[in-house]
């Protein structure tokens, strides 16, 4: 049974230490959705695995139970989002890493615009700045179900939460400045069509 008091680890580490293609990939990812290290790829990579074993698992079995187990898996991926309605253990097999980084609490906070990098989105979620229906969430890795997206939101006696606060004063400047050189360079564009039309 073990120490009780002794935390089991939750990923497995690379069978071999160095592989570039490999390296390379995790380097690529930890800057993509701004990682702290690579324990926590890892994390995502062992979850991934773990269900796409139990997926292969369940392909084999007849029984009624595997059934039960079948239908119970692809309802808890579905409620994640990592899979479509209608998905089959198929569709699970066919699951990218990438699939569960979108999934992040970090990834969501900084998609929604709620800051301005991927780094900064895991500062905000750190120090208790964001909030799922209205309780506070601090675990970046936090999976976000389908149904939580629309409730991510800033934290209710957060200081960023008021619209004043000059975080958010200047990424709505910023927003308006690329709206107007979009309104500004529209135009050029459509007169360089009529152009070469003629």
């Amino acid at each position: 049974m073990g120490d009780p008091k002794k935390n089991r680890r939750k990923y497995t580490k690379p069978s071999h230490p160095w592989q570039a293609g490999r390296l390379k990939e995790e380097s690529e990812l930890l800057k993509r959705f701004g990682l702290k290290n690579k324990k926590e790829l890892w994390k995502m990579v062992s979850i991934i695995k773990n269900v796409k074993k139990q997926a292969k698992n369940l392909i084999a079995g007849y029984s009624e139970q595997s059934e039960k187990e079948k239908k119970q898996l692809i309802a808890r991926l579905i409620r994640l989002g990592l899979l479509g309605e209608n998905a089959s253990l198929d569709d699970i097999l066919g699951l990218k890493l990438e699939s569960i980084f979108e999934r992040r609490l970090q990834t969501l906070v900084y998609k929604f615009g709620l800051t301005k990098s991927v780094k900064q989105a895991r500062q905000f979620v750190v120090y208790g700045h964001i909030a799922i229906n209205g309780k506070r969430v601090n675990v970046p890795s936090y999976l976000v179900k389908k149904e939580e997206e629309s409730k991510v939101s800033f934290y209710i006696n957060s200081k960023l939460n008021r619209e004043d606060h000059p975080e958010r004063t200047i990424q709505k400047i910023k927003e308006e400045i690329k709206e107007e050189k979009k309104n500004i360079e529209q135009p050029v564009e459509e007169k360089l069509v009529e152009v070469e039309a003629k």
